[in-house]
């Protein structure tokens, strides 16, 4: 049976959907004003995997990731600016230019990494209604209050009426109130805690819609318990993120959907966690920071060659979603090389002898594989065991063990079903080399050399021409002030 590390209760604990064969799962996605960052990639993998295996144990799941393309402030709380309409304020772009470009690339690198799509993929702007009534029935229901056009939780109120506000991340309530900073008279919250479910648009802010309480916009919080309760129900069985979004988007999760429905709306929730860079902490403030595309092309200071996405996706399987990871090229070396040695071990199936009888039992393999997964999708503990079958495939190939026909082929459904449609991992047959990726690389920096010369020499029409095909073939060039990069649509 399988068993889920469940955030709440800090234990593992049998799954048992709400209506089975039913699944309801909720990841929080990205926020579309950059380049997916390789710790977001991560964690996406690693739901990309728990999707997999539940449909791979029949559950008929339904999958919901949001795109959130608005309310996301600069410091993940009250003040701040946008960081979608900052973005689009300093490439001098409409907000929803922005938004399509990152999500574009998102989807290109998510594909890249042989991830499935969501089953919805629902945007915060295209729920502003809805966003709304949670608001108002918050209010309605006397736990949030209105302030200068915006609207707050009352976080005190939620807590002195008896409700566990900190369960979901562990936080001490008393600690975290004397850790904020005190008020100072001026601001619209009753309490420092307190948490925006609208926020009253300032003149100059671009995104904003008409409410009952004025012009404004969604709090970040409360775009996904509107989102995952829309297309889940007000009980669903799991809610995903990354570790950094226990404390507070996730906690004020748990207190919106208790406020507006009465109930904590999730049943399991999951968390990934970190990645790290040669052992030390990703920052962009930094530099010591990559993202997945510098990766794929070896343009970093980091590494000492391109790995491929397959790579990079076997690499991040070979560590527990539960725990930090720790990214270098040594690490992607060795990667690599069991990557390849894995794929090289199952493309010997089809011409290993068979007899008569078998010393291997296919069952047993299956039990053992199952067993990894079951235990809350256990994947560097399915990679080793998938690492003890290859050892049995070189001992039938050399004649220390034997298979029957009907056992070899059973086997070789099992590996391809724990390797391909488990882990996502793909046959080397569909596999592009790194070869190819760095001729294609290559190709590109030639025709973005001579359109920057045609535009040197006031060649519009040349330099508009290379674009313009490289466009149709869905290859995007964008001018920066680092340069022309470009990506490539799926």
């Amino acid at each position: 049976m399988l068993h889920i590390f469940n955030s709440l209760t800090g234990k593992k604990e049998p799954f048992e959907p709400i209506n089975p064969p039913f699944v309801g799962m909720y990841v929080c996605g990205p926020t579309v004003y950059n380049h997916v960052h390789l710790g977001n990639a991560r964690t996406f993998m690693s739901f990309d995997v728990v999707f997999r295996y539940l449909r791979y144990l029949d559950f008929k799941v339904r999958y919901v990731r949001n795109i959130t393309d608005v309310g996301h402030l600069e410091n993940d709380a009250d003040e701040g600016e946008d960081k979608i309409s900052k973005r689009a304020r300093i490439e001098q772009l409409e907000p929803m230019e922005i938004v399509q470009q990152y999500t574009v690339g998102f989807h290109n690198i998510m594909a890249q990494f042989n991830a499935l799509p969501p089953s919805i993929e629902p945007s915060a702007t295209g729920h502003i209604v809805e966003q709304i009534q949670m608001v108002q029935d918050i209010l309605n229901n006397g736990w949030a209050y209105e302030s200068n056009g915006s609207v707050y939780f009352d976080v005190k109120k939620y807590i002195d009426a008896g409700h566990d506000y900190g369960k979901l991340s562990g936080r001490n309530v008393d600690e975290l109130f004397s850790g904020t900073r005190a008020l100072d008279g001026q601001s619209e919250k009753r309490n420092p805690m307190d948490f925006a479910l609208w926020k009253k648009a300032s003149s100059e802010h671009i995104m904003r819609w008409p409410s009952p309480w004025g012009d404004g916009f969604p709090g970040w919080h409360l775009e996904c318990s509107v989102m995952s309760t829309k297309y889940l129900g007000d009980a669903f069985d799991i809610h995903g993120g990354g570790m950094d979004l226990k404390f507070p988007h996730h906690e004020c999760e748990v207190a919106q959907c208790n406020a507006a429905h009465g109930t904590d709306a999730v049943n399991v929730w999951m968390h990934a966690n970190m990645l790290t860079l040669n052992g030390k902490r990703m920052s962009k403030s930094t530099g010591n920071t990559l993202l997945p595309q510098e990766i794929f092309s070896g343009e970093n200071p980091f590494l000492s060659k391109p790995y491929h996405p397959m790579v990079l996706r076997f690499f991040m399987l070979q560590a527990h979603y539960r725990s930090t990871l720790d990214i270098s090229d040594a690490a992607l070396l060795a990667a690599e090389k069991g990557y390849n040695r894995l794929h090289e071990a199952l493309g010997m199936l089809s011409d290993l002898p068979t007899s008569a009888s078998s010393t291997i039992d296919v069952d047993h393999w299956g039990e053992r594989f199952a067993a990894a997964m079951n235990d809350d999708f256990n994947t560097p503990v399915l990679i080793a065991e998938l690492f003890d079958a290859v050892k049995e495939i070189h001992r039938i190939k050399s004649g220390e063990a034997a298979i029957s026909s009907d056992d070899l082929q059973r086997f070789d459904t099992l590996l391809a079903d724990y390797v391909y449609s488990v882990l996502g991992l793909q046959p080397q047959s569909e596999k592009n080399s790194n070869d190819s990726l760095e001729k294609l690389d290559a190709a590109l920096q030639v025709l973005i050399h001579l359109r920057n010369q045609a535009r040197a020499d006031k060649n519009w029409a040349l330099s508009d021409d290379i674009r313009d095909q490289l466009m149709e073939k869905g290859i995007v060039l964008k001018d920066g002030k680092d340069g022309t990069t470009y990506t490539i649509q799926s």
